[in-house]
């Protein structure tokens, strides 16, 4: 139930705030947008919800700070390490192929590495706020980067399909 709560803010949000924009934009626009809004609807179901129903509690528990030692986990072979970086590369390869189709710039490797970035340092920053369970560690901006950087490379070897799939979407 609470993450529905979480979800249907998420509907009422993309059905009356971005549809509307997305769709006179042209059906090319609405659907790569919807794509990256689907996308990240899901991460953040993967690393902050419940994030409504938490908010009354966010100071119930105390504020772990980052861990800023970078794969310390690997260092010291605790818990399931090579997982945790797999799953965090994948998780932002889908935004740093996204990412540079919802923007009408060219030259976006730095636009998507910074934007991958911002948004990796902040779900590390609000996790252990809204859930006391969570941690926030450096090695998941790292991997996250790291994610999103291979997705941008996907996006210049399939840009050219890409664009003729979107071209094709536009008439």
């Amino acid at each position: 139930m609470k993450y529905l709560i979480d979800f249907m803010a998420l509907m009422v949000l993309y059905v009356f705030v971005f549809y509307g924009k997305w769709k006179n934009r042209g059906r090319d626009v609405l659907f790569v947008n919807t794509l990256m809004y689907v996308y990240l609807s899901f991460v953040l179901y993967f690393t902050l919800m419940p994030v409504i129903t938490s908010l009354p509690f966010i100071l119930d528990h105390p504020y772990v700070a980052m861990n800023l030692v970078p794969f310390i986990d690997v260092s010291a072979k605790r818990g399931d390490f090579i997982r945790q970086i797999v799953l965090n590369v994948i998780m932002t390869l889908p935004f740093g192929f996204l990412f540079p189709l919802t923007q009408n710039k060219s030259h976006q490797f730095g636009r998507t590495v910074f934007y991958v970035f911002l948004m990796s340092l902040g779900i590390e920053i609000l996790q252990p706020l809204i859930n006391g369970v969570r941690s926030s560690d450096i090695t998941d901006i790292i991997t996250n980067v790291t994610g999103g950087m291979i997705g941008y490379a996907f996006y210049v070897i399939f840009k050219p399909v890409t664009i003729r799939f979107l071209d094709h979407l536009r008439h």
